[in-house]
């Protein structure tokens, strides 16, 4: 057999394809609409790397945290200090701005400096601030809008930024930052070994199920192209001829599929701006598939088409007369079809138990093993099919309309749900991955939401204790805030500049003081010697009541000296209390009355914020109260736990990509379910013409679609716990299941077909009349 045989033979399918009349052209649209949504889903995959790149290089370039820095002010310096927030769930990217010279490092996206009370914002901030769900946020960012940040200064389209002109910045204060320029050269931490597993498992579980998609697309239109081939064996054709011409056309709708897709993918492309999925959004540029990864797409996409119908065809007889495959065909065999699954356990088996300790798992084996059990499932799907559906009889006349016509062509009706099944246990099983791990990734950080919402590091310059107390009561009197406790902190130290020996001085209202310990009784004046906290020994023998401390820059730093203070005789124990933020206060408290006096500026202060949950927005407005006492202050949500922020990256791309695949399976099962039914259109108009209820015949085709979904969700789930139990034990983690979870996404999985059956209704409809049967 040559090349150019096999060439002849296939652009003559091709040209029936495209020329076969109205028929050739409706089959090979269909096939193409359907390999199109899967081509363009994979292009968009193949472009990832580069967008997430793109997004890394822009936020790379705008970074101040490890830019090149200098001690003194000059004419190519600037002073740039942290000024980031929220509103509802989303982050607000802020800095401001105080250039020192003429030559000042001007930040990406920016032409200029805004001044003081003046601010440039991102599009996507913009829009916020304009619109009538920003208000709460002008009352915070309540800078004159002056110019807008260009592309090049942003993440993406979607993110939130600011940069504001300000005159109150200080190199001292230990916020702001002295750089020549911008840039980030922290070394990126390696992923850990379960991670990497996790995203291979992911970017796997996502795409088998669109391979699968495109492989049932070319097979659209089945019986009726079974004629043609049988016409052309009529007309001198051999039987390998034919199955060439038969891949022929299955090659011409494949091709226009990448036209498909390609179009498709340049619409969202387009689009893409206005796209935010999961607070994830990029430009239209970012979105650069891979020229080499693109190309295997273009060629992997037509060779499937040809490799699906020779292989489909393998055990088809065609004949001048017709092709056997009207006749009962001989029961499906499950052995090979159990080699498939048992293959991809013996390739995942080696990495059981590696976990995190014992080294990298292999990702060519983690990625065969895991698409050998996905797509198990497309292989053991048509065997159960037909195995049920032979055993089913009696029953309504819809019924057994549904079951006979299952019974005598039960392929297609497991094609039709293969990708859902596929879907449903890949999700399964990164499902059972997720839920094992996360405890992994999760860490109790000991903080007390309930006692305080907001914990507000306070800059450094800030006066021990009046200015902290004066910024609490402001904060404080804000709509929304119950409470704001603030306490500050120095050190103290028995020698002058003796850093080796020293211990906190907390200074605080009683009020304040009582969230860090347990008091014995408490007025202005009072002071405290603190045990009982998890590091009581650092409370050293020095601090006994009468003892004469220094407080104050007890380290050597520039500035003014220690204070020389006498811990008053008066002193009482306490109990040392653990705070809001987690932490066991140790060392010396004192009310403002006993606080050593003139000791200039306190390194560390802390403001605790609680909120009164019955005022609407009252986390906004405490927001804003915070930002406009001092937007050099930090704020910081206190919470019970924390994830690590690679496991909700990959989280959040899962659920994008979920989304996407989603999307692809309503799609394509609803341009398989029209194809069906356009093929059955005679039948279905002889039936109406011989007095059947349409009634009947649309309960038939929905038994026709729950019967096969239901035995491949039923699959997919014990494919999916088979798969998730090999994961976790190679995760080195216990073996549970999240039932919920189990039951939601096979309830996603119904209720996506549900809704393909339910939109496939009106057409079907109008196929059911008795004009169907007219022919020219």
């Amino acid at each position: 057999m040559t090349a150019r045989t096999w060439a002849r033979d296939l652009l003559l399918g091709i040209r029936f394809a495209i020329a076969g009349g109205r028929e050739g052209w409706t089959r090979t649209l269909l096939t193409g609409v359907g390999v199109g949504l899967g081509v363009a889903l994979l292009l968009v995959t193949t472009a990832i790397p580069s967008a997430r790149g793109a997004r890394d290089e822009r936020g790379t370039a705008r970074s101040d945290s490890t830019a090149p820095t200098a001690e003194k002010p000059g004419s190519d310096t600037l002073l740039i200090s942290e000024a980031d927030t929220r509103f509802r769930e989303e982050d607000v990217y802020g800095r401001l701005l105080k250039p020192e010279g003429p030559d000042a490092p001007v930040p990406p996206g920016l032409s200029g400096f805004p001044a003081p009370g003046e601010m440039a914002v991102s599009p996507a901030l913009g829009r916020l601030l304009e619109s009538a769900d920003g208000a709460l946020l002008r009352e915070r960012l309540d800078a004159e809008v002056t110019a807008v940040i260009g592309d090049e200064g942003l993440i993406g389209p979607g993110e939130l930024a600011y940069y504001a002109g300000s005159d109150r910045l200080k190199a001292t204060d230990g916020k702001a930052s002295r750089v020549t320029g911008f840039d980030d050269s922290t070394p990126q931490r390696p992923m850990d070994p379960v991670l990497a597993l996790l995203l291979v498992l992911v970017f796997v579980a996502l795409l088998t199920p669109v391979a699968v998609f495109i492989a049932a697309a070319v097979r659209f239109g089945g019986e009726r192209r079974d004629r043609r081939l049988a016409a052309l064996r009529l007309v001198g054709a051999d039987g390998r001829m034919a199955r060439r011409i038969a891949a022929g056309e299955a090659l011409a709708g494949s091709l226009i599929g990448l036209v498909v897709g390609a179009a498709v993918f340049a619409a969202v492309r387009q689009s893409a701006a206005g796209i935010d999925l999961f607070g994830v959004s990029v430009f239209p540029a970012d979105l650069d598939p891979s020229p080499a990864l693109a190309a295997l797409v273009a060629l992997a996409v037509p060779a499937a088409a040809v490799a699906v119908t020779l292989f489909e065809l393998r055990g088809v007889v065609i004949e001048p007369l017709g092709v056997v495959r009207t006749a009962r065909p001989p029961r499906r065999r499950i052995w090979w079809r159990l080699l498939l699954p048992l293959a991809g356990l013996a390739l995942l088996f080696p990495m059981i138990g590696k976990g995190n300790e014992d080294g990298d798992f292999n990702q060519w084996l983690v990625i065969g093993g895991v698409v050998l059990l996905l797509i198990g499932v497309t292989a053991l799907l048509p065997w159960l099919v037909e195995s049920v559906v032979s055993r089913l009889s009696g029953g309504p006349v819809s019924w057994q309309l549904a079951v006979r016509r299952l019974q005598v062509n039960s392929g297609s009706a497991a094609r039709l749900v293969n990708g859902i099944a596929v879907a449903v246990a890949g999700a399964i099983a990164l499902q059972m991955m997720f839920s094992g791990i996360e405890t992994m990734y999760t860490e109790q950080t000991g903080q007390d939401p309930s006692r305080a919402a907001i914990s507000v590091i306070a800059p450094q310059g800030s006066d021990a204790a009046s200015h902290i107390d004066t910024l609490a009561g402001e904060i404080g009197r804000a709509r929304g805030v119950a409470e704001a406790t603030g306490l500050s902190h120095v050190q103290l130290s028995r020698r002058p500049n003796d850093p080796d020996a020293s211990l906190t001085l907390t200074i605080a209202t009683c009020r304040a003081l009582r969230e860090v310990a347990t008091l014995p009784s408490c007025k202005d004046g009072d002071s405290f010697v603190v045990h009982g906290g998890e590091d009581d020994d650092a409370t050293p023998d020095f601090a006994k009541p009468g003892s004469t401390l220094y407080a104050g820059n007890v380290f050597g730093d520039p500035g003014p000296g220690p204070v020389r203070w006498t811990l008053p005789a008066s002193a009482k124990q306490a109990q040392s209390r653990r705070d809001p933020g987690g932490v066991d206060t140790i060392g010396i408290l004192a009310t403002p009355g006993a606080a050593p006096k003139g000791l200039g500026t306190s390194p560390y202060a802390i403001i605790y914020v609680q909120l009164d949950r019955s005022v609407p927005d009252a986390i906004e407005r405490a927001r804003t109260a915070i930002y406009r006492a001092d937007p050099l202050m930090t704020p910081m949500h206190l919470v019970s736990t924390s994830e690590s922020k690679r496991f909700t990256s990959i989280r959040t791309g899962l659920l994008i990509g979920a989304a996407c695949v989603l999307v692809l399976i309503g799609a394509s099962l609803l341009v398989s379910q029209l194809e069906q039914l356009r093929e059955r259109r005679r039948l279905l108009s002889a039936l109406v013409a011989f007095g059947t209820r349409r009634s009947t015949l649309s309960l038939s085709v929905l038994w026709q679609t729950t019967v096969p979904i239901a035995l491949g969700l039923l699959l997919s789930t014990l494919v999916g716990l088979g798969l998730g139990t090999v994961l976790l034990k190679m995760a080195s983690v216990p073996v549970g299941v999240d039932w919920l979870s189990v039951a939601s996404m096979t309830g996603i999985g119904a209720g996506v077909v549900l809704m393909v059956t339910l939109l496939s209704l009106p057409p079907l409809l109008r196929l059911m009349r008795p004009d169907g049967l007219r022919t020219e």
